[in-house]
């Protein structure tokens, strides 16, 4: 795993930290740590793993607090002494998961990597992902896939639209199952016990404070959602009439395997400004009938791969052993280990044997048990006799914040680090039309600086970014882009000849980058390498600007593009982790 800036721990202490926990999650260990040889706190497993839980119990508290808190805030709400924090999150920023500026601890977009493990593992968004979002295009309303997650549901896909009033729940959110429409089709299914736990949590939380993704509200007694859940099962179908806020009605339908057992929820969301609940189920109803029935076609004709032999040892244990070797008491082994056990599953390692995640994870069978024990305590794995899967939890570790994170401020760190390294200013730009515009940057503090700001738009033909973006046209699109723009002359230097431009265009595709020497204003000289994303299709650009007679253009190509290619195959790789099953915003 790369390095990210790691805090150290200034004395570590020996603490078992007490979180703030939300209603039907167990508790951690208390403050005091047992002595040797004794029992473990009541309820929690003599093995599990103290350290693992207090790094899930961090990252929760990162993702309720929508991604951000300050070292103090974690130490505050966790209940974990100062030091354990520093310890917990220098050890998560060594493996990418969080990122740390100054007292802050930010989410990074490769904890993704977790949740993306549980959605292949379920298959359904790389199923049915595709198919409702046509669904979503073809009604003009948005279109959610849920899945239940104890007594609540969890999204598992989105496609939304844009609106002034539209819907803002992510990927990974969580709403208490009487306030959704999803929620009473899976309480159709509930047992006995199922409802007790259900009226056992409604009691110690009547108003859904454990449920942040949802403004609090009483929401329907017993007896009303009962009654919801029985016509649910009767009719074979919900409305949501605005239980979550006013505004919001969401008509929902089972999706059912091929064993007529529901494996998710597909929601067909819209505003009273649109329709009435009654509206949107007529108008919508017979649309979403037909559509769920061939998503359950595509599901049987489409049946879980077996599982193709072992996955290969990834390397991670020997990482963390030397990442341990090289840290010392500042990085927590035990920690990155057990959430190594969350990458072991997939799209063909849906279920997976003791042995098997030892095997996938590079990990001694000893180790990986005792991680598997502390994940299935917490609710993050399910045991079915030999078989371990990973459970919607896994979307509680930072996926709704991040699933929303758009690629400037993924990329802004490692422009920051860029900037840091060449001692220029670093950018990222979009192609809009005939101009690329800038959004986002980081700029050096000189004398003699380049002054732009995010949302700037300049000439795509004269520019190190416009160029690397243009070079990736089809050749047809990009021929037609020449003819089309009017190339006028920014400085003496400016290339504005439509075969020289293409000339130019065609050697920038073919060495993968370019570099502008003071075509778009005298003295200023960048240059720049194309962002990629998971398909291979150029979204963005990156470059480096500086004046002239900082670098001449040979220490350009020698010194500054191997960095700028560095920076921006981190990027990529940020971009295709959070791009696995969300849509990432170019802007």
């Amino acid at each position: 795993m790369p390095s990210a800036g790691t805090r150290w721990a200034r004395t570590p202490a020996i603490h078992y930290g007490v979180p703030k926990i939300r209603q039907g999650e167990p508790m951690p260990p208390t403050r005091t740590a047992p002595a040797p040889g004794a029992e473990a706190p009541p309820d929690v497993p003599q093995e599990a793993v103290a350290p693992l839980m207090r790094g899930l119990a961090v990252l929760r508290r990162l993702t309720d607090a929508d991604g951000t808190l300050s070292l103090s805030d974690l130490e505050r709400t966790t209940g974990l002494a100062r030091s354990t924090v520093d310890r917990v999150t220098g050890t998560l920023a060594r493996m990418g998961y969080v990122r740390l500026d100054g007292r802050d601890v930010f989410l990074a977009p490769r904890l993704m990597e977790l949740g993306n493990a549980y959605l292949d593992a379920l298959r359904l968004p790389g199923l049915l992902g595709g198919p409702a979002d046509a669904l979503a295009d073809a009604l003009d309303e948005s279109v959610s896939l849920a899945v239940a997650d104890g007594d609540g549901i969890r999204f598992v896909h989105q496609a939304t639209r844009r609106r002034a009033m539209s819907l803002s729940f992510r990927i990974g959110d969580l709403l208490p199952a009487e306030r959704t429409a999803p929620g009473a089709l899976f309480a159709a299914d509930w047992t006995e016990a199922e409802w007790e736990r259900w009226r056992a949590r409604r009691a110690a939380d009547p108003h859904s404070s454990g449920f942040p993704a949802v403004p609090p509200g009483p929401g329907p007694d017993a007896e009303e959602f009962a009654a919801r859940a029985a016509r649910a099962a009767e009719r074979g179908w919900a409305v949501d009439d605005q239980l979550i806020e006013p505004g919001l009605i969401a008509l929902a339908l089972p999706v059912r395997d091929a064993a007529g057992a529901v494996v998710c929820v597909a929601s067909i969301v819209s505003h009273t400004s649109r329709h009435t609940a009654s509206s949107l189920r007529e108008a919508m109803l017979p649309r979403l009938r037909t559509a769920v029935a061939g998503w359950e076609e595509l599901l049987r004709r489409t049946p879980p791969a077996p599982r193709a032999g072992q996955a290969p040892p990834s390397g991670l244990a020997a990482w963390t052993h030397a990442s341990k070797q090289e840290l010392g008491r500042g990085f927590v082994e035990s920690l990155a280990r057990g959430l190594t056990v969350l990458t072991a599953f997939g799209e063909d390692r849906a279920a997976l044997p003791l042995t098997a995640v030892a095997e996938a994870t590079g990990l001694a069978r000893a180790t990986a048990r005792r991680a598997l024990i502390t994940l299935e305590h917490l609710g993050y794995v399910s045991a079915d006799g030999r078989l371990f899967r990973l459970t919607p939890r896994v979307l509680a570790l930072g996926f709704p914040h991040l699933s929303r994170m758009p690629l400037p401020q993924i990329a802004a760190p490692h422009l920051a680090e860029l900037s840091r390294r060449v001692h220029d200013s670093a950018s990222l730009a979009v192609l809009a039309g005939e101009d690329v515009r800038y959004t986002a940057r980081v700029a050096t503090r000189r004398i003699m600086s380049v002054h732009i700001t995010v949302g700037t738009r300049f000439p795509a033909h004269a520019t190190s970014l416009g160029r690397v973006m243009l070079a990736d046209l089809p050749p047809e699109e990009r021929a037609d882009w020449l003819a089309r723009v009017e190339p006028r002359a920014l400085t003496p230097h400016t290339v504005t000849g439509r075969e020289e431009l293409a000339d130019i265009l065609e050697r920038v595709r073919e060495q993968g980058y370019a570099l502008v020497d003071e075509e778009l204003e005298q003295g200023l000289r960048s240059i720049a390498v194309p962002v990629r994303d998971r398909a291979g299709a150029v979204v963005a650009a990156v470059n480096v600007a500086m004046h002239s007679s900082r670098r001449s253009t040979r220490e350009c190509v020698d010194e500054v593009l191997p960095e700028l290619r560095a920076a921006v195959a981190r990027i990529e790789e940020d971009l295709r982790t959070a791009g696995r099953f969300a849509h990432v915003p170019e802007v």
